[in-house]
């Protein structure tokens, strides 16, 4: 027989014993479903966080102070100034704009309704650096941070929280029982880091630093962090190199340190990469399983069809022959779960996509491993059958019928 014969005897012999065949393919079935499901869903949580590292500002820098000074102890000289931003955002010419922050929790009321929030104390840059649009009236400007104005934007969410309904504009609140003028509200942005920006007001820095928290020292204004913007992805490495060389002849030290969305977004993925593949892994006990029910059915099937095998290879059929029918029949098996598993696991997948914010995928080259996978189980696992089937004695197979 040609393989195409085989093939179709295959399929025949298989299609005699349906409910055998669909419990024999259950274990690859459930194996590449698990597998394709954890990949897409790994993928979807990586393209989540590259989108809201990408919405939380455009080719950024985060700027930090290690928080010591030169004898190992902390002291307002091992803080990060005012000054210092403004410093990088005239001397390092791959930096297109800073945005220097001073951040705390304070109560905030209107009239009757009352809530605690993060108040972020920053410049006007603050809005490009965090790639954030103005959706009612508008930011505040340099001229009001010259002037420590007591004007605040505030984040959608924490509007709502306050006014309801009613247009905020113009409204004064409180923030520490200091009165303020609403002269904004953010377009929500939602969530992400453990950060809500949403759920935050913004206020001018001088007035963060002079009116609500006293932080005023010899050296300027301390600031906690800034966040710079180079002026595009290829300018990444040499802004971070510039802020650090400016920084280090500013303070007289090196004491800072770094970071670009990149590197906070390599990281993450391979956090996200190691345990999707190790899910998995986990996952891919499945196949094993399934793997090895496929080699026990076959070895059964050999036994029931002992007269059968007889009467072939008494008829001509050769040991390869016989070896190649067995080998086929678990190999159809063992895609044929296979390709149904890929399609549960896709489907897995868009369900996920449904009711989380992720927006998983299942890469191609994943689907085609699985399906490898499958067939390569069925090669290796239907061996011992198919040779056991091949090395039968034709005169000793027919006896036993």
């Amino acid at each position: 027989m040609n393989i195409f014969e085989s093939v179709k005897m295959a399929v025949t012999t298989l299609s005699a014993n349906k409910l055998r065949s669909s419990l024999t393919m259950l274990g690859i079935t459930i194996g590449n479903a698990a597998v394709i499901t954890l990949i897409g869903i790994g993928q979807g949580a990586q393209n989540y966080t590259s989108e809201k590292l990408e919405s939380y500002g455009a080719n950024s820098l985060f700027v930090y102070a290690n928080g010591e000074d030169a004898e190992g102890s902390t002291s307002e000289t091992s803080d990060l100034v005012l000054s210092n931003a403004e410093a990088i955002a005239t001397q390092a010419p791959a930096v297109k704009a800073v945005a220097p922050e001073i951040g705390s929790e304070m109560s905030i009321s209107y009239l009757n309704r009352n809530t605690k929030s993060k108040i972020i104390g920053t410049t006007p840059e603050f809005l490009y650096v965090r790639n954030m649009t103005v959706a009612k009236g508008r930011f505040f400007n340099q001229s009001e941070q010259q002037q420590n104005v007591q004007v605040v934007t505030l984040g959608s969410e924490l509007a709502q929280k306050l006014f309801g309904s009613e247009n905020p504009l113009g409204k004064e609140m409180q923030i520490n029982n200091l009165s303020f003028v609403v002269i904004g509200v953010i377009k929500a942005k939602g969530s992400f880091g453990g950060q809500n920006s949403d759920d935050t007001a913004y206020i001018p820095i001088t007035t963060m630093a002079d009116q609500l928290t006293g932080r005023r020292s010899p050296y300027g204004i301390p600031i906690d962090s800034m966040q710079v913007s180079a002026k595009d992805k290829q300018s990444i490495r040499a802004a971070a190199f510039q802020i650090t060389n400016v920084l280090t002849q500013l303070r007289g030290k090196q004491d800072i340190t770094v970071v670009s969305d990149k590197s906070f977004n390599d990281l993450i993925n391979q956090v996200t990469q190691a345990l999707s593949l190790t899910l998995a892994a986990i996952a891919s006990i499945s196949l094993l399983v399934g793997g090895i029910g496929i080699m026990n059915i076959m070895l059964v099937s050999v036994t029931e069809r002992t007269q059968e095998i007889g009467l072939r290879k008494a008829l001509g059929a050769t040991q390869e022959a016989i070896l190649t029918q067995f080998l086929i029949e678990a190999i159809i098996l063992s895609l044929a779960g296979g390709l149904i598993g890929v399609g549960v696991g896709i489907s897995g997948t868009m369900i996920v996509g449904v009711f989380t914010p992720f927006k998983p995928s299942v890469p191609v080259g994943a689907i085609t491993m699985a399906l490898g996978v499958s067939g390569g189980i069925g090669l290796i696992f239907g061996v011992v059958p198919a040779r056991r089937a091949g090395q039968l004695d034709p005169i000793v197979a027919l006896r036993s019928a």
